[in-house]
């Protein structure tokens, strides 16, 4: 599995990069967001990866953040009829921050102008998040405690997401993060995730 890529950034074009990483080049696929934030051709770049294999292809997915990656991840493991290309559109047509607000409110109307989405896929975004994975109430939970400015919440918020978009149950993530927390030094999502995956590993 390829995890991220550092090098020079050798191609740019709207969904699509090239990535020269000593003298080979990487192409990935990315979403408009990271397509936004990406430096001028020839400057140094790391990418966040995810590399999908199928039986027809292989393909590298890029993104700049951890949250875009962890959404794009969640949106193929956990709603049904949501591949890779579904994904990558939803995060082009929408910020994660604003992404996770239509979900928390039920704004249907919002998802499904989303390019390629449409009502029913809007639908099943909003219902399946919701009921089966259970991550909407942890998008909630970062929500407040961002307004309220509590570091430690938003770690231990972070971590229980990361978890989740990494396939753990919320309750067990939940549980895992909430024990740590309580250890001196154990006080940012890295950490906390980083620790609740060897506790639960």
């Amino acid at each position: 599995m390829i995890a991220f890529l550092r090098g020079l950034l050798a191609e740019a074009l709207p969904h699509r990069v090239t990535l020269d990483v000593h003298g080979v080049g990487y192409v990935a696929l990315v979403p408009l967001t990271t397509f936004d934030k990406l430096p001028q051709i020839g400057a140094e770049l790391q990418l966040l990866t995810h590399y999908h294999v199928t039986d027809r292809d292989h393909t590298l997915f890029g993104f700049m953040t951890t949250d875009e990656r962890d959404l794009f991840r969640l949106l193929m493991d956990r709603v049904s009829g949501i591949g890779p290309k579904m994904a990558l559109s939803v995060l082009s047509g929408m910020p994660v921050a604003a992404f996770k607000d239509a979900v928390i409110s039920g704004d249907v109307k919002a998802l499904s102008r989303i390019k390629g989405v449409g009502g029913k896929t809007a639908e099943r975004i909003v219902l399946e998040l919701k009921d089966k994975v259970g991550v909407v109430d942890a998008w909630q939970a970062s929500r407040t405690a961002k307004g309220a400015h509590d570091p430690k919440q938003e770690a231990q918020t972070d971590a229980v997401l990361g978890l989740i978009a990494l396939g753990y149950k919320q309750s067990e993530a939940i549980k895992a993060v909430n024990d740590l927390a309580k250890q001196p030094g154990v006080d940012t999502a890295d950490k906390l995730i980083r620790e609740a995956l060897r506790s639960m590993n």
